[in-house]
């Protein structure tokens, strides 16, 4: 066994239910959803009891991950299982940041509660849609682009798929195009056109939004989106400039493997980033933990 690294899943990943078995049964992760409840009031009812149009919202969606991500991270560490570096998906980069301590709870949690607000500002104004294209060389999806108007590549999720973000009016000539030159396109079910230069002023609302926050050299190496490296400078700026810059995850994982990491650990809602993972790194050893019965599974590939 080589390095362990978490990974913090994003947005798209919530669910109903989430992490209410994980906050009956662990302190750790009781004392985020508490914590985050004091800054949100309701936002445990959102997590354990909301529905999944409530939990889609955008200003809902990113505080109520951002919490069920840290809280999985923080009952590993609960439990002596503690990782050499960490990343996080979009949205999942701001509880690795926290985990990492580049920031501490009140600071990311009140980050995350901004970006969600500029996010969906900008969603609202901009409208936008999302299509994921697969089985197309990364150079097709680039030159489709190039062919629509408004629309850019901006989710570099695994060999063979990228995630386009376009004018809401041009998803169904993203998805035609991709058919045509033998691919396959889906839209996805978000609420504007992420990363791409639609979020153009959350990012600049985040970069003055984090004039007034003190960020950290992080204890443990988080990989960054916008450059698939971990943070070393410029920790605001490039924190900022995620949201309407692409995710280079492909790019990301490989780095990670690299450098010698060969255990990756999703914590958090869902398994969107396993598979991924398994995608882009076939011998690479993945598993996810969200709920307790994981707990003894996640154990055992720490000791192999």
């Amino acid at each position: 066994m080589g390095k362990i690294a978490f990974l913090f899943a994003g947005q798209g990943a919530q669910h109903i239910n989430m992490g209410k078995a994980l906050y009956e049964v662990n302190d750790a992760a009781k004392a985020v959803f508490d914590s985050a409840e004091n800054h949100m009031p309701g936002l445990k009812r959102l997590c354990f009891e909301g529905s999944l149009e409530e939990l889609s919202i955008t200003v809902n969606t990113q505080p109520a991950l951002f919490c069920v991500d840290l809280a999985c991270a923080e009952a590993l560490r609960f439990e002596g299982i503690t990782p050499s570096a960490v990343a996080g998906f979009s949205l999942g980069e701001v509880p690795a940041a926290a985990f990492s301590g580049m920031a501490d709870f009140d600071t990311a949690f009140g980050f995350v509660l901004e970006r969600a607000r500029l996010m969906q500002s900008c969603a609202e104004n901009n409208p936008g849609a999302m299509v994921a294209v697969m089985k197309l060389p990364d150079e097709a999806v680039e030159k489709l682009c190039e062919m629509i108007p408004g629309s850019y590549p901006v989710n570099y999720n695994s060999p063979g798929q990228v995630v386009v973000a376009c004018h809401a009016d041009s998803a169904d000539l993203v998805v035609k195009a991709a058919k045509e030159i033998g691919g396959r396109a889906i839209k996805l079910r978000v609420s504007g056109a992420f990363h791409s230069p639609y979020m153009n002023e959350a990012a600049e609302g985040l970069r003055s939004y984090l004039k007034n926050v003190s960020l950290k050299t992080p204890e443990i190496p988080i990989y960054a989106n916008l450059t698939a490296r971990p943070y070393t400078e410029d920790f605001s700026s490039t924190l900022a400039s995620q949201v309407n810059s692409p995710v280079l995850w492909c790019k990301t994982i490989e780095n990670m493997a690299a450098d010698g990491f060969d255990l990756f650990i999703e914590v958090g809602a869902g398994n969107v980033l396993t598979g991924l993972v398994k995608n882009i790194l076939p011998d690479a050893i993945c598993a996810g933990f969200e709920n307790p019965e994981d707990m003894e599974k996640i154990k055992e590939l720490c000791r192999c």
